[in-house]
């Protein structure tokens, strides 16, 4: 049996606004394994990235609220860890690759100060020599000569600042990473060399991954297995050739195939999902894909449909 690393049982979380209620994240249900590449995949506002924030416990103050359910990563409850717990295990244990490079460093700091920081705070043991050998380390690792660590952000790309981000990520060597479309930014080229050199790290580390991402090519290349949210829920979850090769395939996950580009058939129109993803506040009674599937039946309606399980793939369909 595989070792598993993070636990989610039933996570529910809302953003409180003036004006409504938003449902965000619905009794979702996830686990990853050491070692392992789990790609989240999903339309924007499925409630990818408001997941790997309860994680973290960076959801908004004020507005963003864990309603339900347990995040267990090994032995910690992050749904009831102190903001304190949460500091020793945020870039240690568990760190985060967010979307934007360009907002994600601070201007005003070297990139080497940078990924000191997050060894001063963790690496206690270490001392000034230390940590500066370190810092280099972890660039060459990256693919940055250490000789820039005296620059500012703004003098790098936007795919060099990619690597700077994952390598204040990676610094202290973190259990889990959660990768929230580390690539949506960059280019082609830089991103093949950025997904490449994760793979490297993963394999280096032992990392787990959690990569949240639009990209199916991007999925079908570095993950172990795959979850399609939607609505807040995950409607299918196998491996990745549960996924890619099964027979069968909930509506959502063979409307997201249809949407990509066939290199064999010639066509003049993509084929996109109809229809909207629905709205946060107001969710649909039963399926929550059911006013936009072509298989809809009276029973998605008015019943949510559980599990359908063969064997390491999971679908939640009537």
């Amino acid at each position: 049996m595989p070792d598993k690393l993070l636990e989610i049982n039933d996570l529910n979380v809302v953003y409180e606004t003036d004006d409504a209620l938003v449902y965000a994240v619905n009794g979702l249900d996830l686990t990853i394994n050491k070692g392992e590449t789990l790609g989240l995949v999903g339309e924007t506002g499925a409630g990818k990235t408001t997941t790997a924030l309860s994680i973290m416990g960076l959801l908004p103050d004020k507005t963003g609220f864990i309603k339900g359910g347990q995040i267990k990563f090994e032995d910690i409850d992050i749904t009831k860890a102190t903001e304190n717990d949460m500091k020793l295990i945020r870039g240690e244990s568990v760190s985060m690759i967010f979307q934007d490079p360009m907002t994600s460093l601070n201007p005003i700091l070297t990139i080497g100060d940078q990924i000191s920081e997050v060894l001063e705070l963790h690496k206690k043991s270490l001392n000034k020599e230390q940590i500066s050998k370190r810092v280099d380390e972890i660039l060459q690792l990256v693919g940055i000569p250490p000789d820039r660590k005296g620059e500012y952000p703004h003098q790098f790309s936007g795919g060099m600042k990619q690597r700077v981000v994952i390598a204040i990520a990676l610094a202290c060597e973190p259990k889990l990473l959660l990768a929230d479309e580390p690539t949506t930014a960059l280019d082609v080229t830089i991103q093949a060399q950025v997904l490449e050199m994760m793979k490297d790290l993963k394999e280096k580390l032992n990392t787990a991954v959690l990569l949240i991402t639009h990209d199916l090519g991007v999925v079908s290349e570095i993950c172990d297995r795959v979850a399609v949210m939607y609505a807040g829920e995950i409607i299918e979850i196998g491996t990745t050739e549960d996924i890619f090769g099964g027979s069968y395939r909930h509506p959502y996950t063979d409307g997201l195939f249809g949407s990509i580009p066939d290199l064999t058939r010639s066509t003049r129109r993509l084929n996109p999902i109809e229809g909207l993803m629905p709205d946060s506040t107001n969710l649909p009674e039963g399926c929550k894909f059911h006013t936009r599937c072509c298989k809809c039946k009276e029973i998605c309606k008015t019943v949510n449909p559980q599990f359908k399980i063969n064997g390491t793939h999971f679908i939640r369909c009537h």
